[in-house]
């Protein structure tokens, strides 16, 4: 067994998946190419990468709930992320819980920007409510 981080489940399902982390959040509106899933919000730390199939790890929404449909397109076109945590749940974050439909896990016990680090892989437990991670990068 990994490092475990508990919280709370807001979607169940169990995915696995490297994490992008960063405490600041993408915008939704010009932050995510939906069609390819690249974030191309211009200075973001995670510009020019791909949510994909990753573990979304991120303080939560940024702007209106509009910013839940960005994440929905990405969902339709196949390019959304794997799971997602938030380490507060907001009224976008709960939506983009909902219309992705992966994983999410809210509410941790632990700073979980402390913890995880962009590229480890890590699992997003939604029936149990915990993140593990599985293999720390570089180690």
């Amino acid at each position: 067994m990994g490092i475990r981080i508990y919280g709370r489940s807001a979607f169940r399902g169990i995915a696995r998946g490297k994490a992008l982390v960063s405490r600041e959040t993408i915008q939704g509106w010009s932050g995510i190419d939906e069609e390819t899933g690249i974030i191309v919000e211009i200075g973001h730390p995670f510009e020019g990468l791909c949510i994909t199939g990753s573990i979304l790890i991120i303080s939560g929404g940024k702007g209106s709930n509009g910013w839940s449909c960005h994440f929905h397109a990405a969902k339709i076109s196949g390019k959304c992320p794997a799971g997602m945590v938030f380490p507060k749940m907001d009224s976008r974050t709960g939506v983009a819980a909902v219309v992705t439909g992966v994983p999410v896990v809210t509410d941790l016990e632990e700073d979980v920007f402390d913890i995880v680090k962009t590229g480890d892989y890590v699992e997003v437990n939604g029936d149990e409510g915990y993140i593990e991670i599985i293999d720390k990068e570089g180690e």
